[in-house]
């Protein structure tokens, strides 16, 4: 397996990693390595949420009406 190494200040990382505090203002070692493309993916789980169609109420038509001028005004808005 080819890799590359070498020893950089660890600002040359900054906007690439985020450094942790005791690592900053020292120099780091950077190794690369290739990865290894014969990983197969773990595939994209997708979550169904019908267990709770049942369980929760829907919104009163209520909800969506603007709120009035009052609570508007004590909030800032």
């Amino acid at each position: 397996m080819e890799y590359i190494s070498k020893m950089i200040g660890s600002a040359a990382l900054d906007g690439i990693f985020e450094i942790p505090p005791m690592l900053r203002n020292r120099t780091v070692q950077v190794i690369v390595l290739p990865v290894n493309s014969e990983v197969a993916e773990e595939p994209k789980r997708k979550i169904n949420f019908d267990f709770l169609k049942d369980k929760v109420p829907p919104l009163p038509d209520s909800f969506f009406d603007p709120l009035p001028e009052e609570e508007l005004q004590a909030w800032g808005l």
